[in-house]
């Protein structure tokens, strides 16, 4: 009997998706196979790394090879599975870091989770690779638009939404041109930089992928029909969404947005468990909304659900992840 591994769930971080980020460290937990893993929460943010020990206590993590004590004995890590929404996990940061020790994880290496989760970039890189995108306008802090300007180029209505940090906050669906500079303001308080989008109409539908072994696995989608006037934080968090798996589309055009799917993780050159967004127009071709690195893993997410829906176990599923990198690192 091989001795386990210790798993450190990393959850935290330094944006308001950090409650989020909890709620996942915990599906996680309730996850993973306890045969194989011992796991445990490691809070990274600000000013605290600790590993929640069993009885709840917080105790401090060695940043120079991010250990623990527990009871005394020093205990190192085999594997780090990150769940931070917004910095420094979900943006390249905690990567870098753990690359540096010589840390496997599970999410995206530096580079890819940097660019994905700039929005405007990604969604502009993967233009060049002939994914359908929907027109904006980047603005940095301290950057001004004229109205005419906006609505000129992106009509009405339109979405603002800071283009860094979590996705669900400080978002807004603009109706009419005097209400542009209010939401401008909103969503520079959440992020460094604000991204105006043209909206369109459509079916939002997300798919979830993952590759191990070599073998891609591609999920069942979630339909995504909010009862606000977008999905944001109450319809994800506060139950204001109805959230259909698998989606209500035709099987070509599933096979459509699972191909795409497919080939974004590839372009990317993804790892572990990612999540794309759409939304599906009239004409039936899918427009990327965003690539998602680190997506929720409550038990109510849409991973689970969608792993679920496939008629897979999401032990199964970590496992694999968790595997396919440990023996991935022993083959280099």
């Amino acid at each position: 009997m091989s001795m386990k591994k210790n798993v450190a769930i990393v959850a935290g971080g330094d944006s308001s998706e950090i409650v989020i980020s909890l709620k996942s460290a915990e599906g996680l937990q309730s996850f993973m196979d306890k045969e194989k893993y011992n796991a445990y929460i490691a809070i990274v943010k600000r000013g605290e790394w600790a590993v929640v020990l069993p009885d709840g206590e917080r105790t401090p993590i060695d940043k120079n090879d991010f250990s623990f004590r527990e009871n005394g004995e020093v205990k190192c890590f085999d594997f780090a599975y990150i769940t931070i929404h917004g910095t420094p996990g979900e943006d390249g940061r905690l990567q870098g870091y753990f690359d540096m020790i010589g840390m496997p994880y599970s999410s995206c290496g530096m580079l890819v989770s940097a660019l994905t989760f700039n929005k405007y970039v990604c969604n502009h890189y993967l233009r060049n690779f002939g994914v359908r995108i929907s027109d904006s306008i980047r603005l940095f802090a301290g950057e001004t638009i004229a109205d005419e300007e906006v609505v000129a180029r992106l009509g009405l209505p339109l979405f603002v939404k800071p283009n860094d940090g979590g996705s669900s906050f400080g978002v807004t669906k603009v109706k009419e041109a005097s209400a542009i500079q209010p939401a401008i303001a909103k969503a520079f308080g959440e992020g460094r930089e604000v991204i105006l989008e043209r909206f369109v109409e459509g079916t939002e539908v997300t798919c979830g992928c993952y590759k191990a072994n070599g073998k891609m696995v591609v999920l069942p989608l979630t339909e995504a029909v909010s009862r606000n006037e977008f999905f944001d934080y109450d319809a994800k968090y506060n139950g204001q969404v109805e959230e259909i798996t698998p989606a209500r589309i035709s099987a070509e055009l599933t096979e459509k947005v699972w191909r795409e799917t497919a080939r974004i993780y590839d372009v990317l050159g993804a790892k572990g468990l990612i999540r794309v967004d759409y939304i599906i127009p009239a004409d039936g071709e899918p427009v990327l909304l965003e690539v998602n690195t680190t997506p929720g893993m409550t038990a109510t997410s849409f991973i689970p659900q969608q792993v679920r829906a496939a008629g897979l176990d999401i032990k199964d599923v970590l496992t694999d992840i968790i595997e396919n990198e440990l023996n991935g690192r022993k083959t280099k």
